[in-house]
């Protein structure tokens, strides 16, 4: 079933991770087809894993990227040949799959090599006017038995090496019939004889003719098996090289992937090998699928919901690449770029968690038990219990309803979530910094950086000069024009904003002067509202 992506924003707050639970949830409902799979791009924060164990959703698959890999491009079913098996099966295997090549595994069925078509014919090709010989490919009886459907009516099961001849002249003329050959007859039982007193270590009677007695009874004298062919002159001796087993023709260093190989990194050298194929192996070394230089043309992209954004610099690695079927959001529009139109909704309500509750009950649905609380608790995170000035009766009317499904005080629940995963006395700088934080482009190419964290009263600021630093190391890392940290404290509904970069700019954007490098915002408890739109202003 084709696979669609549902995904918030890098470094994922609560609504993030909510919304792609639960739009994954409703559109999965809707479009049976095809299967969404809600995903994280980051490590969940303490607050939004509080709240799953406490709905008991579990955690999103992590999406390191959307490039394309060889799994998504490979195909899966195709033939394998044992290295013991003769060459012949491994070309009825290629035709039959219209194929270039065959992979050959060992008896654990781990990949040993590959034969291909130029392999078979620069072989054969090269020896159409040559004696046919074994000596390269040393063959076992059974296997010659086999491959002509034959029997085996004297001797024994043993390697040949020899060359192999068919013998249509007098017996009185000279033969260069020697020690180890293969010879194939037809009823002559005077040439039969020569064969066997010349050292043949096999012969091959053809047209089901079945020797003399006393023909087997000197084959047993000088140990040269014999089998009965079922099959003309001619094509005996053709399908007697064909037994050669395949180790002997196979290409034993041939270009392997894993599934998870980004396309981009080997198509070039899929292209450039002769037989244009790679082997997709897995960990035990088994081959698991074929890339084709056919599968790399015009390959489907892999498909995306984006939820909770639209800026390039906050969604997956790689979307560029990606075909977005569709973006649910709660922000401005950003900078995402899409090939073909696609349903978009920006809709400037407290959390996009309320906009996928309204999609659910506009559908006539009503989401499970464990995502309806995972999104109460996603809105009551964006909304600061309802608190922020983002806030819209809309998101209020969806938690009342969410109270009545869910039979749960939501004021309650809200308090105890942020109580539950206020304390990052523990937690460094850098993660504090990182842990929900956005980036936003400015004017000439530049970006900034905005986190935010929840806390209960001033205990964090203990740590500004630490947090600072962390924040000077960031900005310099990632070539940041500025770097901000909104340290928001949910029962006095106001935040302290620490900043590295123009500190100047930032006070007269806010009309509020900094003390000892940080700027005191009474009231302001919104990143995409009351922040973000004068830090890029100041820009």
């Amino acid at each position: 079933m084709p696979q669609i992506y549902v995904t918030g924003h890098r470094n994922p707050d609560t609504d993030s991770i909510a919304s792609a639970i639960g739009y994954a949830e409703l559109k999965q409902r809707l479009d049976p087809n095809n299967e969404y799979i809600p995903v994280r791009l980051g490590e969940l924060n303490a607050q939004t894993r509080w709240v799953l164990e406490r709905s008991g959703a579990p955690e999103p698959e992590l999406l390191p990227h959307v490039m394309l890999r060889a799994s998504d491009v490979m195909r899966t079913s195709f033939p394998i040949t044992r290295q013991d098996e003769p060459i012949r099966e491994a070309g009825l295997a290629m035709a039959r799959a219209n194929l270039d090549l065959v992979p050959i595994v060992d008896d654990d069925g781990a990949l040993v090599g590959v034969v291909t078509e130029r392999a078979l014919a620069r072989r054969y090709i090269r020896e159409s006017r040559q004696t046919s010989t074994l000596q390269e490919a040393p063959t076992f009886v059974q296997a010659v038995v086999d491959v002509l459907e034959g029997e085996l009516v004297a001797g024994e099961d043993k390697q040949l090496a020899g060359r192999v001849w068919v013998h249509s002249m007098d017996p009185g003329s000279p033969s260069g019939i020697s020690d180890g050959d293969v010879v194939v007859i037809g009823n002559r039982a005077d040439a039969q004889r020569l064969a066997i007193e010349l050292g043949a270590a096999l012969l091959v009677t053809s047209n089901g003719s079945r020797p003399t007695d006393e023909v087997l009874a000197l084959a047993r004298e000088h140990g040269t098996a014999v089998i009965v062919s079922p099959l003309d002159t001619y094509v005996s001796g053709r399908m007697i090289t064909l037994a050669a087993p395949c180790s002997a023709f196979m290409e034993k260093d041939p270009l392997t992937v894993t599934p998870d190989y980004l396309i981009a990194d080997i198509s070039e050298q899929i292209k450039d090998i002769h037989y244009g194929t790679a082997v997709a192996v897995d960990s035990e070394g088994l081959p698991v699928g074929l890339l084709t230089r056919s599968d790399l043309v015009g390959p489907h992209p892999r498909r995306v919901v984006l939820v909770d954004h639209a800026e390039m610099g906050q969604s997956v690695a790689g979307v560029e690449t990606a075909e977005i079927v569709e973006i649910l959001d709660h922000h401005h529009i950003g900078s995402i770029e899409t090939r073909v139109p696609v349903r978009a909704t920006f809709d400037p309500v407290g959390s996009t968690a309320t906009l996928v509750i309204e999609r659910f009950r506009q559908n006539g649905m009503e989401p499970s038990r464990t995502t309806a609380m995972t999104l109460l608790g996603a809105i009551l995170s964006d909304t600061v219990i309802l608190n922020s000035p983002t806030t819209t009766e809309r998101d209020h009317s969806v938690i009342e309803y969410l109270e009545r499904v869910l039979a749960v005080d939501a004021t309650e629940f809200g308090r105890e979530m942020f109580e539950a995963t206020a304390d990052v006395s523990e937690v460094s700088a850098q993660e504090i910094i990182t842990r929900d934080a956005k980036q936003y482009q400015v004017r000439g190419g530049n970006s900034i950086a905005i986190a935010q964290i929840e806390v209960v009263g001033k205990g964090l600021l203990e740590r500004k000069d630490e947090l600072l630093e962390a924040m000077r190391r960031a900005r310099g890392d990632k070539n940041l024009a500025m770097y901000a940290l909104m340290v928001t404290d949910v029962l006095s509904k106001g935040t302290d904003l620490l900043v590295s970069g123009d500190m100047a700019g930032v006070s007269r954007s806010f009309g509020t002067p900094s003390a000892d490098g940080v700027i005191e915002l009474p009231g302001v408890m919104s990143r995409k509202k009351e922040v973000a739109p004068k830090l890029l202003a100041t820009l």
